[in-house]
């Protein structure tokens, strides 16, 4: 069983995902000054990448968290996450 799972991000509550991907802005360290609507303009932006499936909405089954990750993120877990399976 893989460790981490995709959500449909249409199947959130807006509430969440707009607090899903205000988390995403800050861990990523994004200067909410960059798009004259602060926070709210970054989660605008963040919506349309997650339409075009740049970014996913992504549970962690091991620590029962649930968070935004970039595709490249993604792959990258896949990856990591092969090697240790390989590894162990």
């Amino acid at each position: 069983m893989s460790r981490f799972v995709e959500v449909p991000h249409r199947m959130l509550p807006g509430e969440t995902l707009d607090a899903l991907l205000e988390t995403f802005v800050t861990r990523q360290g994004y200067d909410t000054t960059d798009t004259g609507e602060g926070m709210t303009g970054w989660v605008t932006e963040l919506k349309r990448q997650l339409e075009r499936s740049e970014l996913l909405v992504v549970h962690d089954l091991q620590t029962e968290t649930t968070e935004i990750m970039t595709l490249a993120q993604w792959r990258a877990f896949g990856r990591d996450l092969a090697d240790d399976e390989e590894e162990g």
